[in-house]
């Protein structure tokens, strides 16, 4: 007899769940005890195991698509055995027979129209690989570059392609064995989650209609779902797409008419070596600037002369589209600013004793910390006494973190990243550096896991070291605060009622005043100021 499988509540806080893989076709023999699917929930991607045994004889979720907890995810059932009842009373299925009886007279255009959207209509062994959703947040992403060329052998476990996301540049890859038959994106192009990346499939099978087709039947489409297929009608999207083709290789040519088409390695050895591209001539496919025109390109000797000064300088710009890192970073730093009420504190320390400390402490043998390090441990102290500033805001509650997780920003040049130390307060001086350090190298690198930047509970940005003396950040949500950092500056300074030299720094935090009220934010600084200028007490 059939079973339904509905999608599993897979954490305690879990709503909904994304299909991110399916490890089993419809027709595969399912054993008790094997993986089904691989589910995205809103903490991690788990396997999901079956406890059933029969055939899979349904898919109710198509990869990357994402459904409530006990919609209808897949029914096992013996081979052969009639689900139509199953089927129908399925809710999201019902929505479509709903529309489907607004047009009785058109019952087997409509029927054809929904069997479309079954994955055994596929060529056997063509798998419709889409953008993956590689990050909570991700809504879209960009083909970096692709790993695997068209006619490439593919074996599960390859790596696709490297994929740009709102956070950082992923390895994608594949999950199925086969030939790639067909890329959907070329390098930098990019596409929202779910559309199409790439078909894998038996070698020298014609994909061109499943390609062509794709957006009018794919598993993104939501008029699949709200509005019933009209007979005999063509699909509307794809005009679309042989468009979008059509503009894809307009897109390879360098052309006259003011706009210069460049791959992205050739605009960023470009860039690199100040070369103007509107002086390089490209001998890629159809004049598009390729790598070895930037590696042989020699520019033209600049004639002079002497006497009346003409002008010869021109009007030029370059335009950048914004990466997927820099709008989510616009969005998110929007929000906060114009949701958070923010409010900014000033202080001044005195850096002689934090200063000598730290040449004592680097004599050590194979030991170095920095300044950053000493600020990073200060604060996270602080914290542990000061749990308001440690805090979050919800609509309906505010969340005092025990634990302490500093948030340490870090600029690349898409913008910046804030990977975290988790447990700060715990760990020493040198753990806290070589943390740092590492993080550091891996977020230039775009090599940085989702992990090493979620969850932090207070952050820190250090522009002391480009020699800013004092600036006011943005708070880094769901924080409540961000303690910006200035350049430790050599001034007279009074002590004892006499004017001396010194060495002060300026810092500001900035905090969120629905959780930290100003007299809160006030004393976690008079505790900042007591480690950071007599900074033995922080190993004590």
């Amino acid at each position: 007899m059939a079973e339904v499988i509905n999608m599993p509540r897979l954490s305690d806080t879990m709503e909904e769940g994304t299909v991110a893989a399916w490890l089993k076709k419809v027709g595969d023999k399912i054993e008790e005890g094997d993986i089904l699917a691989e589910i995205e929930t809103d903490k991690a991607t788990m396997e999901f195991e079956s406890f059933n045994e029969g055939t899979l004889l349904h898919i109710g979720i198509p990869e990357g698509e994402t459904a409530k907890v006990d919609t209808l995810l897949a029914i096992i059932g013996d081979e052969g055995e009639d689900i139509s009842g199953l089927l129908s009373g399925n809710s999201s299925e019902a929505k479509v027979e709903d529309s489907i009886s607004e047009t009785p007279d058109d019952n087997v255009s409509a029927s054809k129209s929904e069997e479309s959207l079954e994955p055994q209509e596929l060529p056997e062994g063509v798998i419709v690989v889409t953008m993956p959703r590689l990050s909570d947040t991700m809504e879209e992403g960009t083909v970096a570059t692709w790993l695997k060329q068209v006619g490439d052998t593919v074996d599960e476990g390859d790596i696709l392609a490297e994929i740009e996301t709102d956070k950082a540049t992923m390895e994608f890859e594949s999950f199925q064995s086969g030939t790639l038959l067909h890329i959907g994106l070329n390098e930098g192009e990019s596409a929202k989650v779910d559309s199409l990346l790439a078909i894998i499939g038996p070698a020298k099978t014609d994909v061109s209609a499943i390609a062509k087709n794709f957006k009018a039947v794919g598993p993104s489409s939501e008029a699949k779902q709200e509005e019933a297929p009209k007979p005999e009608s063509k699909p509307v999207e794809a005009p679309k797409v042989e468009a979008k083709k059509e503009a894809a290789v307009a897109s390879t040519a360098h052309t006259s008419n003011g706009r210069i088409y460049v791959s992205p390695l050739a605009k960023k050895m470009a860039e690199e070596k100040g070369i103007n591209l509107s002086q390089v001539n490209g001998s890629g496919e159809n004049g598009r600037i390729v790598k070895r025109d930037i590696e042989n390109f020699t520019p033209s000797a600049q004639s002079t002369s002497v006497g009346k000064f003409v002008p010869t300088g021109q009007e030029d710009f370059d335009e950048v589209a914004n990466s997927n890192m820099r709008k989510a970073i616009a969005k998110n730093l929007a929000k906060s600013k114009f949701s958070a009420p923010h409010y900014y504190l000033n202080v001044e320390f005195d850096m002689a004793n934090a200063m000598a400390f730290r040449v004592q402490y680097n004599s050590i043998p194979d030991t170095k910390i920095s300044y950053n390090d000493m600020i990073v441990k200060a604060c996270a102290l602080a914290l542990k006494q000061h749990p308001q500033v440690n805090s979050q805001w919800f609509d309906d509650k505010m969340r005092l973190n025990n634990h302490v997780h500093i948030g340490v920003a870090v600029a690349v040049p898409d913008g910046l990243l804030v990977p975290v130390v988790r447990f700060a307060n715990e760990q020493s001086l040198p753990q806290i550096g070589a943390a740092v350090k590492e993080y550091a190298g891996k977020a230039r690198n775009k090599k940085l896991s989702l992990d090493e930047m979620e969850g932090s509970t207070f952050t820190i940005s250090n522009l002391g070291m480009f020699g800013i003396e004092s600036f006011t950040s943005i708070i880094n949500q769901p924080n409540s605060a961000i303690l910006s950092v200035g350049a430790i500056v050599s001034k007279p300074v009074v002590k004892d009622g006499q004017v001396v030299p010194g060495h002060t720094m300026k810092l500001t935090l900035a905090c969120d005043h629905r959780t930290v009220d100003g007299a809160t934010g006030a004393q976690f600084l008079q505790t900042l100021k007591g480690y950071i200028e007599n900074p033995v007490t922080m190993l004590v």
